[in-house]
């Protein structure tokens, strides 16, 4: 298998690559990770089943079209596939470190030229990935209103249904979309689409970097919102984004709506208190 990566790497780069050493590192929390070097060249390489390639084959086009954009950084795709009985992608290998507040201010101003930069006449993606292993829908669509309520929560309530969740309130919410976001205008921007602190950070030079996106265009609020949800970035970071593309009014209510996608998709993925959270977070925002 390590052979075939080799020389895929060696394809995609026009150098020729044989990996002298291997080491396991984190590669999230579904896949496997691992550094290859031949002692002059490191890479990435995440490793998942075969029938997953799709998964790598998305992750791969949507860390290209953000490294495309030339303003946040992210590890720059390599090539992916599949060898013997795993799929894998191939990333630039970069060394992580710390950041301070100039840097996070710095990620801030460089998320909102993502944002500005990379537009689309309509809302979705060139195909459906994942958020998390969970599938995610994204079929082009005009409207925001239709394509969150559709292929965002109410594709995330079918789930929880299926899982056994109650959500006695989820009709009533999705009705109310279109009232709670009127007035808000939104333009696709390419968005990480899945942006914790576990998917953000800075290299061993300070400077940010974003990573295992979940992309598709949409609501760049998306992006902010969900830096939030587990515990939010430090206040430079919000403070950088606002220098360069401050958000809309009616944010703070917004991003309860929004990051309830979120929420349902954690109850579909683990259960436990998580669709408790999400009737409390349904019940808030219909209360207004």
């Amino acid at each position: 298998m390590w052979t075939e990566i080799d020389a895929q790497i060696s394809q995609a780069t026009g150098e020729k690559f044989q990996n002298h050493q291997r080491k396991s590192v984190s590669g999230g929390c579904i896949n496997q990770g691992y550094s290859l070097t031949d002692g002059t060249r490191t890479y990435f390489v995440k490793l998942n089943q075969a029938s997953q390639v799709a998964m790598f084959e998305a992750e791969a086009l949507g860390v290209q079209q953000m490294y495309d954009t030339a303003t946040i950084r992210v590890p720059k795709p390599i090539c992916y596939g599949v060898a013997e009985n795993s799929c894998y992608i191939v990333l630039e290998w970069l060394e992580m470190g710390r950041g301070d507040n100039k840097s996070s201010e710095e990620m801030g101003r460089k998320l909102a030229q993502m944002h500005q930069k990379s537009l689309s006449e309509k809302f979705g993606w060139d195909m459906n990935n994942t958020i998390g292993s969970t599938p995610q829908i994204n079929t082009w669509t005009d409207d925001w209103v239709e394509f969150f309520s559709k292929h965002r929560l109410g594709y995330q309530f079918e789930l929880g249904k299926r899982r056994g969740g109650s959500f006695p309130q989820a009709d009533e919410l999705l009705k109310a979309i279109p009232e709670l976001l009127a007035g808000h205008k939104v333009q696709p921007s390419l968005v990480h689409g899945d942006l914790w602190g576990g998917n953000a950070g800075f290299t061993a030079e300070g400077e940010p970097i974003i990573f295992d996106p979940a992309t598709y265009y949409g609501d760049r609020e998306v992006d902010i919102a969900m830096t939030e949800v587990f515990g939010g970035f430090p206040g430079a970071f919000y403070q950088g984004y606002d220098e360069v593309f401050p958000l809309d009014d009616g944010y703070e209510r917004r991003k309860i709506l929004y990051n309830l996608y979120h929420i349902l998709n954690h109850f579909n993925l683990f259960g436990g208190g998580y669709g408790s959270q999400a009737n409390g977070m349904i019940s808030r925002v219909l209360r207004g």
